[in-house]
């Protein structure tokens, strides 16, 4: 195994270009892309082993941040250390960081965007669907496969999966303590430590027109300072970051009214990549361009420095019997919730019969047609969705 992790069938530069594709095609949120690395990277190219995912899922989801941006910067360290995890995670954001600044650029220019709202109603249902799909496939690929049989070898996991699925749907959130009990069940009771002996490991500094170019220096300190906060206190994925940046943005500073930031949120449904890169428009908005930088930067440093720093001890013990026992049991809890915050997501998103529709249909589409790729279902959805829009106000 030290042979193949010291000589990667892959070089960085194929990695980075892939997680740059990822970020300018990936739609659906971190549950979709989570599904996507593991089907490109683990199934399909064999470039990372199941054994690296499962960590590297473990330990994204243990730290806060986005769940999505921060598996792709430990699977870029698995094998080239600090730059490949570097170079991996701006791949990965820089494509829709770019995007949300055009989009903010035209909302500045033609005073907001009532047709992203039409966008996003058939987008959203499409999303729903991707994102089913994609929690079924990981689920058999991280647990194991939903028959009889292999529900009772692995009742224990199920088992977690379940109760972390229902508690994410009674709450609509992320319980990391769950998590962390879940893996620590497991391992006392598959494989208990003997002789083990945790690393001891030291504490860690957590360390004009169009409004391009139009802020105020305090307003970028508290831009930075805000944002900073998100990154590194908010647990859960994706859309779990929205209520505390309502909170702060809307309720605290008033940067924006309710409106801007609704249209906030649907920016980051309609563009690929990570849903958290909607702190990239909202910056924007607040203080253009700089605003922009500075609040995607202070959001996705933390993430990035709970990911590398932990990373080492991650790769050098996760072999060890114990330590893989405490990550499946991790695992399991939050494949569980990512597949409780899809009925959370269709709940929040699916008002309607045509809603309902688009998402069977791209279930279905998914299940059957294997040449139909995600983007190709995002662009029908659009259209879909502004049609019916414009035919309801006909």
């Amino acid at each position: 195994m030290e042979e193949k992790n010291s000589r990667p069938i892959y070089t960085l530069k194929q990695l980075v270009q892939y997680f740059w594709k990822l970020g300018y095609l990936g739609f659906g949120g971190p549950v979709a892309l989570v599904g996507y690395m593991h089907r490109d990277l683990v199934e399909e190219r064999r470039w990372i082993s199941g054994e690296e995912y499962k960590d590297g899922l473990a330990l994204a989801q243990l730290a806060p941040g986005p769940l999505a941006a921060q598996l792709g910067i430990y699977l870029g360290y698995v094998h080239y250390g600090v730059l490949g995890a570097t170079l991996c995670g701006l791949a990965f954001v820089l494509p829709s960081f770019f995007m949300v600044v055009v989009i903010g650029i035209a909302y500045k220019m033609f005073g907001g965007l009532p047709w992203m709202q039409a966008i996003f109603y058939g987008v959203g249902a499409a999303v729903v669907g991707i994102i089913a799909i994609s929690s079924y496939k990981l689920t058999e690929k991280s647990i194991s496969k939903i028959n009889l049989k292999a529900i009772t070898e692995k009742w224990m996991l199920w088992i977690f999966f379940l109760l972390a699925a229902i508690i994410t749907i009674k709450t609509e959130q992320e319980q990391v303590l769950l998590f962390v009990a879940a893996g620590l069940l497991y391992m006392f009771l598959k494989a208990p430590p003997k002789s083990f002996k945790a690393p001891s490991v030291g504490s860690s500094g957590f360390l004009l027109g169009i409004g391009f170019w139009n802020y105020e220096a305090g307003t970028l300190t508290k831009i930075a300072w805000f944002f900073t906060k998100a990154g590194a206190f908010v647990f859960g994925s994706g859309l779990a970051i929205v209520p505390f940046l309502h909170g702060g943005v809307v309720t605290e500073y008033h940067w924006l009214n309710e409106h801007e930031f609704i249209d906030a949120v649907a920016v980051a449904m309609i563009t690929p990549g990570p849903v958290v890169i909607t702190v990239g428009f909202i910056g924007y908005l607040v203080a253009g361009f700089p605003g922009a930088s500075v609040a995607a930067l202070a959001t996705f440093l933390p993430c990035y420095l709970f990911t590398v720093l932990p990373a080492p001890y991650f790769k050098k013990y996760g072999k060890h019997p114990s330590i893989k026992a405490f990550v499946d049991g991790i695992t399991a809890a939050v494949v569980g919730a990512l597949g409780g915050s899809v009925i959370v997501i269709a709940i929040r998103t699916i008002k309607d019969f045509p809603a309902a529709l688009i998402a069977l249909i791209t279930v279905i589409i998914l299940l059957k047609m294997k040449k139909v790729k995600e983007p190709q279902i995002i662009l029908v959805a659009a259209l879909t969705g502004l049609l019916l829009k414009l035919i309801l106000a006909a």
